[in-house]
């Protein structure tokens, strides 16, 4: 098949639309800590579109999807982008290599911003520079090889549209993992006061992400026609109503608040991620509704445990991104993409195992390495800031910068 133009402009808009999503989370985070570490949540993110964009280019895009070695990892055939040209993609014909590569790399950029979330107010600058290179390396690279890059998972008949279990779960798994190593911030559970600082920054970040999402999952069908359309309807109407359903929920328990809502459009687009190309739109419905339910009471239960995971990201991402794979299992239809399967109430129970099997492996494995990377990373050079730094603020203490005038309280 011929390079298409039209398929070609979508992927390119998709990933400049997924690249806009990582400042996107930056804003959304930033505006849920406190005037002093502000500065420091936004650079977490923006360096590491920086880094992770490099590292890409360099290795990261050959080991998740140059040839298979052994089911677990890909080769090193396209390091520095050798045999990556304007030629057609092997995994999307009527696309160049290069735009396939670019859409690739936005994943792996957000996937590890992501994770910031989890330790925000109290993680030294150096030290997530480092996690984040080398946990794209020993995470995120061989779990997008399993799923997409002709991997086992990929060929056990595991679906995942565009990331659910990738970027979503792997993400929220090693967020929890990686904040309990690092331990609560000072004052965590105690009178000293953590609310969102700015919360309309934390609505621009949350509108950023929706609109950025539309390139995420649409832009998966990896052409502009048909497919990429009910993926597109599929992703609005599970955000709507994942918001809809947290904006129930927090007016029941409290009072209708508009960080809950934001927080609950996150959820249903994260949950809709891995299904959005194999369920009919309509399907996005009962998808959000549950993602919300789930978001709102794995929050509760992780505030129960008392672990200071800082932002939720295990709760919004690796708990709805869990439901959402599972759900894939349950709701999709060959009827709306051909290369997919038939879910559990089209009687394919089969493939609700397989999501299952999928899910359980990369939670094992993304909170197993990262476990262990954080405990050599405490061990060598140091995860926290220290006690003094942590009181005045990181943007102080690590950057040098305000993010305001005034006080940094």
């Amino acid at each position: 098949m011929a390079i298409d133009s039209g398929d070609t402009a979508w992927l390119l808009v998709s990933s400049a639309l997924v690249m806009l999503m990582t400042p996107g989370v930056a804003l959304f985070y930033g505006g849920m800590v406190r005037r002093k570490n502000v500065v420091s949540t936004l650079m977490m993110g923006f360096a590491i579109l920086a880094l992770v964009g490099l590292l890409w280019v360099l290795y990261g895009y050959s080991l998740g999807f140059a040839h298979d070695v052994g089911g677990f990892i890909g080769g090193l055939d396209w390091a520095g982008l050798i045999g990556v040209g304007q030629g057609p993609s092997p995994y999307a014909e009527t696309v160049p290599h290069l735009a396939f590569m670019a859409f690739q790399g936005m994943f792996a950029i957000i996937t590890a911003a992501l994770i910031t979330g989890a330790v925000v107010e109290r993680m030294k600058f150096s030290s997530l520079l480092i996690f984040s290179v080398v946990w794209t390396t020993l995470v995120y690279c061989p779990v997008a090889h399993w799923v997409w890059g002709g991997g086992w998972l990929g060929q056990l008949g595991a679906l995942d549209f565009a990331g659910g279990t990738v970027v979503h779960v792997n993400a929220g798994v090693s967020a929890l993992a990686l904040a309990m190593v690092l331990g609560p911030r000072r004052g965590f559970g105690e009178r000293e006061t953590m609310a969102a600082h700015h919360v309309p920054m934390v609505m621009l970040g949350a509108a950023l992400l929706w609109f950025g999402w539309f390139g995420f999952n649409a832009g998966s069908a990896l052409t502009a026609g048909g497919l990429a359309s009910s993926a597109f309807v599929a992703t609005q109407v599970a955000a709507a109503a994942a918001a809809a359903t947290w904006l129930l929920l927090s007016w029941v328990n409290h009072r209708p608040s508009l960080l809950g809502v934001a927080t609950g459009a996150v959820a249903g687009l994260v949950a809709i991620t891995p299904a959005a190309g194999f369920v009919h739109p309509i399907a996005g419905i009962p998808i959000g509704v549950v993602a919300a339910a789930v978001g709102y009471y794995c929050i509760s239960l992780r505030m129960r445990w008392g672990v200071d995971e800082s932002l939720d990201v295990w709760a919004v991402h690796g708990m709805c991104g869990t439901w959402g794979a599972l759900a894939t299992g349950i709701f999709a239809s060959s009827a709306v993409n051909a290369a997919g399967a038939d879910g559990l109430i089209f009687g394919n129970a089969m493939l609700l195992a397989r999501q299952l099997a999928s899910v359980a492996v990369v939670w094992a494995y993304a909170f197993g390495v990262t476990w262990v990377l954080a405990q050599v990373l405490k061990a060598t050079v140091g995860l926290r800031v220290g006690d003094d730094e942590e009181v005045v603020g990181l943007d102080i203490s690590q950057h040098g910068e305000r993010a305001y005038g005034g006080t940094l309280t």
